[in-house]
């Protein structure tokens, strides 16, 4: 499905209205169904799918018993419809809307937190390539201007890219696609180009990611968990310039 449109507009430039094509990114409701009932929707961009309700779905653990992802099937439509077939039943409660654009949705009740112990470490000015490379790579905010990215690193190459209007469902992307290549979450970086909120580095402390990094800052109750969790929580990454937040021994 296509991620953007091509709209003419009226744009003002030295004290002129001209007539311009823009490309603007498309937003579609996510409909999510378990053995035909529908549990869930948000708004998405219509990318990477089926990664997006893997990462979601498993992170927050909505399915209680067996499910397999390469049985979902995705329909795209004026909605786009995922309908999981499931031997377990999905439960919703206790969820949340966070703090993320377009409504993100989380389950704080039911995510259990344990302490990352991961050697990992980078050189700062490796970390701040890679980020360069990383803010380089997302075309589409390139050509709309308007959504969220995220990607997983080894501190040397970025391993996978996301885009969506949501900048917790650029992460649940990222979270769902390593889960179906069986992509290691050991000795990985987080990038995200948006704030750090709680929920996001919450997603990372469950998967074990050690290090999380963006071009903004991360929130207080982001710090927190970090803190506990043993995230190491990195913002405001420049040229010249980083902020370490939580554990700065793995930035060396």
């Amino acid at each position: 499905m296509e991620s953007f449109i091509k709209r003419k507009i009226c744009k003002s430039a030295s004290g002129s209205l001209e007539e311009r094509e823009d490309l603007i990114a498309v937003e579609k409701r996510l409909r999510v169904s378990v053995n035909g009932k529908e549990v869930l929707s948000l708004y998405c961009t219509p990318l990477m799918v089926r990664e997006l309700v893997v990462g979601m779905f498993m992170t927050e653990d909505i399915i209680k018993g067996g499910w397999c992802a390469e049985r979902m099937s995705v329909q795209y439509g004026e909605d786009v419809v995922v309908d999981i077939p499931a031997e377990g039943e999905a439960s919703t409660e206790g969820a949340v809307i966070t703090s993320g654009c377009i409504g993100g949705i989380t389950f704080p009740k039911r995510m259990s937190l344990q302490k990352i112990d991961d050697p990992f470490t980078v050189k700062a000015d490796d970390l701040k390539g890679v980020f360069r490379r990383f803010q380089n790579a997302s075309e589409l905010y390139k050509s709309t201007g308007c959504v969220h990215s995220a990607g997983l690193s080894d501190g040397r190459e970025i391993l996978c890219l996301a885009e969506d209007i949501g900048r917790h469902n650029a992460v649940d992307k990222i979270i769902g696609y390593a889960i179906l290549e069986k992509i290691p979450f050991e000795g990985k970086i987080m990038l995200a180009s948006g704030r750090l909120s709680s929920e996001i580095v919450s997603k990372c402390a469950k998967w074990g990611i050690p290090m999380v990094a963006s071009r903004t800052s991360p929130t207080s109750l982001a710090v927190d968990i970090a803190e506990k969790s043993g995230v190491t929580v990195i913002g405001f990454i420049r040229a010249d310039r980083l902020n370490v937040y939580t554990h700065p021994q793995r930035v060396v």
